[in-house]
Parts: structure tokens; C-alpha cells; sequence
């Protein structure tokens, strides 16, 4: 989809530039009425169809539906862009329209690269936030029995979490005591964090003071 987009920004700001770069702006053909009319129709639909994907993309956490509702936000940003740009040469500014194409390209360049970044990070298992990370931090080092957190690290892969876990328990604790923490800790992450797909657990034993 981001590449689609980037073919289509693209596509827009070129056309915009070769009218531009055509010669005589006052020769630049002025748009009738009725592409203004479609214009603010197709904002009203675009925009409304972007609100409705997002809720469904964030309520299933979805990579893809966020990047079909940009999809169709771009489409707005290009209907608004061009209300403008044919309002304006209706008004006796032929330039304008070309240049609304020039803007709406970068508008929708911009999402493109936003969209493929987002892909890119969640394909090669980048680890996630600083304040997820410090939010999981302080949930499970406020669990019964934990002594400290040794290590945490997270990865990302899809719209998934994985982490790997060391903490530390009394070393005195029998081996039956201390894998049950772990069962605990394992199972207590997951309610508040339902992105967690899985978390492997390694015990340590606390420094001796």
C-alpha cells in the first residue's frame, strides 16, 4: 500500500509540474463547477471511510487496515487539494491547481514513507517503544516475590510481542517455588498487555548481600 501511494503522490505532482513547466500559466485550462462538487463529496466520503477503518484498525491492532485508512485519507488530502486549487482558479488563479497537485504529492509522499517505516520496523523484529518497555518494567517488578529484572527484551513482529525475561528470586527458594513465580509472572503480563504473544521466563537467583 505505501508503495502504491508513493506511485500515485508521485503521479499527482507530475502531472501538477509538467502544467507548471508548460509554458503559459494563463493557458492553463480552468476546471468547471462540477469537479468541485465531486471534490467535496469525495472529502466527506474519503474522510469518513478513514475514521471508520482506523476504528477497526485499532480495535484489532491491524497494520494492514491502518494503512488502507491513510489510503483513504490521501484520497481526501487530494480532494481537498484540489477544492482548493480549482476554487482558486475559478477565482482567476489558473496556477493554483497545478500547484495544489505539487503539495498533495508531498502530503501523500509523507504517508507513503509513514506507512512502509511502520511495515519495515514490524518485519525485521524491531523492539518496541521505550515507554511499552518501562511499562512492562514496572508491572512485573511489582509482582509478589520478584527481586529484581536482570533483563528485558522485546521484539516486535507483526502486530505480536515477544519477550524475553530474566529475573531474579530469593536464592534460597526451592526450584518448585521459584518456577511457579515464573508461571505467575507469565500469566499476569498477558491481561494487561494482550499484545503479548509470549514471554520466555529465565530464573536467576538474587545477589547474595
Amino acid at each position: 500500500l505505501s508503495l502504491l501511494l508513493a506511485v500515485t503522490g508521485i503521479g499527482i505532482g507530475y502531472a501538477g509540474l509538467m502544467k507548471i513547466l508548460g509554458g503559459d500559466v494563463s493557458k492553463i485550462e480552468v476546471p468547471t463547477f462540477l469537479p468541485l462538487i465531486a471534490a467535496i463529496i469525495s472529502v466527506a466520503v474519503k474522510e469518513g471511510m478513514y475514521w471508520y477503518t482506523m476504528y477497526y484498525a485499532k480495535k484489532l491492532d491491524s497494520a494492514a487496515f491502518k494503512a488502507d485508512a491513510w489510503h483513504h485519507r490521501s484520497d481526501a488530502f487530494s480532494s481537498v487539494g484540489s477544492f482548493i486549487g480549482i476554487g482558486a482558479a475559478k477565482l482567476g488563479f489558473p496556477i493554483m491547481d497545478p500547484l495544489a497537485s505539487l503539495i498533495i504529492c508531498l502530503f501523500i509522499l509523507k504517508v507513503a514513507f509513514d506507512i512502509s517505516k511502520d511495515a519495515l520496523n514490524k518485519m525485521t523484529d524491531t523492539s518496541c517503544s521505550d515507554e511499552f518497555i518501562q511499562e512492562v518494567h514496572d508491572f512485573i517488578s511489582a509482582q509478589p516475590d520478584v527481586k529484581n529484572i536482570d533483563l528485558l527484551n522485546t521484539r516486535q513482529f507483526g502486530n505480536k510481542v515477544y519477550i524475553d525475561l530474566e529475573i531474579a528470586v530469593d536464592r534460597n527458594m526451592s526450584l518448585i517455588n521459584a518456577h511457579n513465580i515464573a508461571e505467575r509472572v507469565h500469566a499476569a503480563v498477558e491481561q494487561p498487555f494482550p499484545n503479548v504473544k509470549h514471554i520466555m521466563i529465565h530464573v536467576n537467583p538474587d545477589k547474595a548481600d
